[in-house]
Formats: C-alpha cells, structure tokens, sequence
C-alpha cells in the first residue's frame, strides 16, 4: 500500500487522522455549498515562470499516464512541472523539477510567506518517491517584504530557500512509512484528542473524534491556553462543573456560573466614554498573495468595502456605505468617500477596533497627502468589544466568545433582521475570498448579484453594533 505525501504528513500529525482517512471517509463532514468562483493564475503557475521553458505533466489524464510522461520528459527536457514518481512505497508529483547536470533539483513552490516543519516533511517524503538521482532541494515562498511597483517581478515576489539540509533522511521516511502501513493493515488506533487534532493543521476528522466531548467544556473556556486545557482534559476537569471557581479569571468564572451576568458600572463608564454622533464603522477587506496594484504587498489588507451607521443623540439613524469597484485599487476612492462620509465629530465605533485602525493606518502609509487626517480617525475610536470583554454583559450562550457573531445571537435570539445566517454571504472570510476573485466573473446580473450580497453582509455588522449598543443603553435605562 503506497502512501501519497499528504497521506503521510497525516500520519506524522496523528496516525487515527490517516487510518481515518484511509479506511472512514464516511465520516468526513459534509461540504457546504459555495458560490463557483473563477480563480486567476496560482501562485504554483507563476512560480513556474521563475523556470521558463519547461513542459507541464498533464494532471487530467491520470497518475498512470503521468508516470509514463514523466519517464519520457526526463529523457528529454531540462525543466519538467508537475513530475509524477511513484517508488519506495511512496509516490508524489513534484512542483517544479530542474536538471543540474546528472542529477535534479526539486523546486517545492508554497504561498506561505515562511519555511515550516511540515512543508520540510513534504519535501521529505517526496525525495523517497523519487527514482531519479536528487541534486539540491529549494521551497519556493512568497517574500512578503515586496512591494509591487508597476508589473510584477517574480524574482522579488518570490524567495528561494535552500532546504537540503534541513530535510529527514530517506532512511527515516522509509521506516516512518513502513510503521504506517502496518498500523493501515491493523484496527484504528486508540488516539485520545489532543493538541495534534489542531497542529499543524485541522485535522478533518475532529467532529469524529470530539463526539464525546461535552458542550461547553474547558476547551470552551476564555483566554486559557492550548496546553492548559489539554492538561485539565487529561486530569478529569472536562465539564465547568469539575473546576473550583476560586482558580479561575473574572470572565472564566462568569463562564462557569452559566447565568447572565450585568454590571452596571462597566457598561457606564463605557458609554459616558462615547460622544455623539457615534460612527458605527466597519472595514472589510482582500488579499491577494501577488499583489494585484502598485504599492502593495504580499497578503496585505486591502480595504474594499465599509458601512457606516451614523446615530445621533435624538435617536436619527443614517446609514452610508462604499464598496469598490472590483477592477482597481479599490484605495483611493475609499479614501475619499470615507473621509466625507464619516461625521467630523463624535465617537467612531468599531468592534475589535485593532482591525480598523490597522486598516486606516495602512492607508496613511499609502495615501500621504490625506495621511494626516486619517490617523486623525484613529484618534477617535472606541470599542465596542470592551464592555464584553470587561465582564460588564456576560451571557452564557456567548461560549467563551466575543465575536460579533457570538454576542449578536445571543443578545437578540430568533430576531431575522439581525440573523447573519439569513444573509448569502455569513461572515468576512467568504467575502474576502468572494471580492478578491469577483473581477473573474464575466455575466453582469452574476456579478451585480454578488455585489448586493456583500452590501448586505457589511450593513448587518454595522446594524449589529447599533442594536448591541442600543441594548446597553437600555439595560442602564431599567
């Protein structure tokens, strides 16, 4: 039973997560249903282009068939994409694979902006399938430190590191391999949960292996680290109820009393903290990992949507909102609407205000003739995590969480205008993915679609806050 690269970095987290994988599909969670998106050129396909003039392995015809072209190719070609092997019990496809004189050198290309552990397994297990003589093995990463100045330089978007070295030795591949196969031929393995169900991926079986685990139970609890609560499993303290309260921070044992918890002061000095009118503002925001714009880097924050609820002390409430065309620097003109949308007076409120004010800051550095009176914005924020955070409104059915999409369900139940699961796009990673591939969609009533789906999605996270506060100033007001 030969075993793929992915299936033996699997085995190296957890051998369950590949007997799993190998022998329990069935119990893969089911994937939701997502928008197809058209996708530009890969970060694989680019990094290519750093070794021109090779031939691609054609993918659609079958490992079989690739096998035989790979044979053929190594005969011939001096750069091949895509090699297919297939010896020592392993078999891989190799991303970009060079000739240096009788031997060959493996180019492994992630979008990642750093070496890891794992891709240097990855690599690991590859030089075993490979039944070729090996020169010098390279991982092909993203150098986040480039800044795109006109057309995009492959050779400064890219960083080449030299990784022989660093990679386990064939002999050690070949006895780990052989450890798996044999536990593949055996009964699952008894594997308790543990911090391999996270590092260093996911592991896609967790719902399985978790069944047991109780709701909530210490992996619930707020601001406790991994290792802690891992130690506290393997002791017995699983449930709130197995732990002593006197031990735990203010919100733990808010957590661990499962009642709804007020303090009045807190949410006083918050809200005499606030001037009128109050900007209720939120950002959202792409990444592309080559940037698609002058002056942007590698995984940066690209502003290209906000909306903005603008609440007076009588009570008028006034919505404005931005989002950017999808077929250029989004920047400028958001600069310009948000500089003259935004109240030149009172509070502007943000909840996790960190993101916010990371994003104009960013737009400072990108915009310096308006620098000053974007940084005059960070100025003026106030958050509205902080009252949660401070234990100044705890409700249970938070679960150790202060997202906005843990408090708003929690705070106003079964309320349809304010329920992000009746919305097409539910939170700000789809919509990130969504925007940032949306200049690949050609049908127009597609495109207008998704547009209102994403107006939609930011106008509830600026509604949000505004009923959130609102139902603070009313608990002040019973």
């Amino acid at each position: 039973m030969n075993l793929s690269k992915s299936q033996y970095l699997k085995g190296l987290q957890c051998h369950k997560y590949l007997w799993l994988d190998k022998h329990r599909k069935d119990l893969l969670p089911e994937k939701t249903d997502s928008a197809v998106m058209a996708t530009g050129t890969s970060i694989g396909e680019l990094a290519r282009e750093l070794f021109a003039g090779g031939v691609l392995v054609d993918f659609e015809q079958g490992f079989t068939a690739m096998l035989a072209q790979t044979k053929v190719l190594l005969q011939t070609e001096q750069v091949i994409y895509e090699a297919a092997f297939d010896a020592n019990g392993s078999f891989a496809l190799v991303d970009i694979l060079v000739k240096n004189g009788t031997a060959w050198d493996i180019y492994e290309v992630k979008s990642s902006t750093k070496v890891k552990g794992t891709y240097l397994n990855d690599l690991s297990a590859q030089q075993l399938a490979i039944d070729v003589p090996i020169g010098k093995k390279y991982i092909v990463h993203i150098d986040n430190n480039y800044s795109r100045q006109g057309a995009l330089e492959l050779d400064k978007l890219f960083h080449i590191e030299e990784v022989t070295d660093r990679l386990r030795s064939a002999e050690k591949v070949s006895q780990q391999m052989a450890e798996m196969q044999a536990m593949l031929a055996s009964d699952e393995p008894n594997i308790g949960i543990g911090e391999h169900c996270f590092n260093p991926y996911e592991c896609n079986f967790k719902a399985h292996c978790w069944q047991d685990v109780p709701s909530p139970s210490v992996f619930n609890l707020y601001r406790m680290q991994s290792k802690a609560k891992f130690a506290n499993y393997a002791q017995g303290r699983i449930t709130f109820d197995d732990f002593n309260r006197e031990k735990l921070s203010k919100i733990q044992q808010l957590q661990v009393g499962g009642e709804l918890h007020i303090d009045r002061d807190i949410i006083v000095d918050f809200i005499d903290s606030i001037e009128y009118p109050i900007n209720f503002f939120d950002f959202e925001t792409f990444q592309n990992a080559a940037p698609r714009f002058d002056n942007q880097s590698p995984y940066q924050q690209m502003p290209f949507q906000y909306s903005l609820h603008i609440l007076q002390a009588n009570g008028e409430l006034e919505h404005k909102e931005f989002l950017a065309d999808e077929h250029s620097d989004p920047r400028p003109a958001l600069i310009k609407q948000m500089l003259n949308d935004i109240d030149a007076n009172g509070s502007i409120m943000a909840f996790n205000q960190g993101f916010e004010k990371g994003v104009i800051s960013s737009l400072a550095r990108f915009d310096e003739n308006n620098a000053d009176e974007l940084l005059a914005l960070n100025q003026r924020f106030v958050d509205l995590l902080v009252p949660f955070q401070s234990g100044g409104y705890y409700h249970p059915d938070f679960k150790g969480s202060f997202s906005i999409k843990s408090v708003l369900p929690a705070m106003f139940a079964n309320e349809d205008e304010l329920d992000y699961k009746k919305l097409e796009i539910q939170d700000g990673g789809i919509a990130m993915d969504i925007f940032a591939n949306l200049h690949f969609v050609d049908e127009q009533k597609e495109r207008l679609e998704i547009r209102d789906n994403l107006l939609k999605y930011c106008h509830l996270d600026t509604l949000a806050m505004v009923k959130i506060f609102q139902k603070l100033q009313g608990i002040l007001n019973q």
